[in-house]
């Protein structure tokens, strides 16, 4: 008969009264350390609807949904959809770390992610949108311009647009009605870089 080696013997009998290195799952869940790379979730008090996310994201998981036919001068808000399917995602992180708030998507500690319908794997987080008052043309989401105005500070006031949506929260402003042509008074207007460059010019030259 061969006696084991004193070594494993010595294992054993601290294994005895040593914690198990194992987590207890399934009889008590198992928490995922910090860094860890689990589903990804929108919170909306920061995501601004800029798509940046969208953009960075390399298995296309990610997708940002305007209206195909924006509508200017709508009273109802138009608004901009922020999709994402966890199912096609690889949990790369590329979205939290280009995310220009810094905490608009973050990959949390949910792993349990099995599901039998695939069509409810999905995330996602609508933004009103900000629409050109002359050529109807989608600007961005209005949470990104008001991050925007106010990253920048007093530079925003350099920037019509910026100061007339973060105005508007303060103080609503008509903006009036469209002429058959541009005018000076458009300038006062949320519009497009194109319209804005148009009606710069036409002030200026005539």
């Amino acid at each position: 008969m061969r006696y084991p080696k004193l070594r494993e013997l010595k294992e054993a009998i601290k294994s005895l009264f040593s914690k198990p290195y194992t987590s207890k799952f399934p009889f008590k869940p198992h928490e995922a350390f910090d860094g860890f790379r689990g589903k990804p979730e929108y919170f909306d008090e920061y995501c601004v609807g800029c798509g940046a996310c969208a953009e960075v994201c390399p298995g296309n998981a990610i997708k940002r949904i305007d209206p195909i036919e924006p509508v200017k001068n709508k009273t109802e808000p138009q608004m901009r959809r922020m999709e994402l399917r966890y199912d096609m995602c690889n949990f790369c992180g590329n979205c939290e770390a280009h995310c220009i708030t810094e905490k608009g998507i973050q990959l949390t500690k949910q792993f349990n992610l099995a599901l039998f319908d695939r069509k409810l794997a999905v995330e996602e987080i609508e933004k009103e949108l900000v629409i050109c008052e002359l050529c109807g043309t989608i600007l961005t989401a209005k949470d990104h311009l008001r991050w925007l105005a106010r990253k920048l500070g007093t530079l925003a006031y350099g920037n019509p647009t910026l100061l007339l949506v973060s105005q508007r929260e303060l103080i609503p402003v008509e903006s009036g009605n469209q002429g058959a042509e541009m005018r000076r008074p458009d300038i006062f207007k949320v519009l497009c870089p194109k319209c804005r460059h148009q009606i710069m010019l036409k002030d200026i030259w005539g």
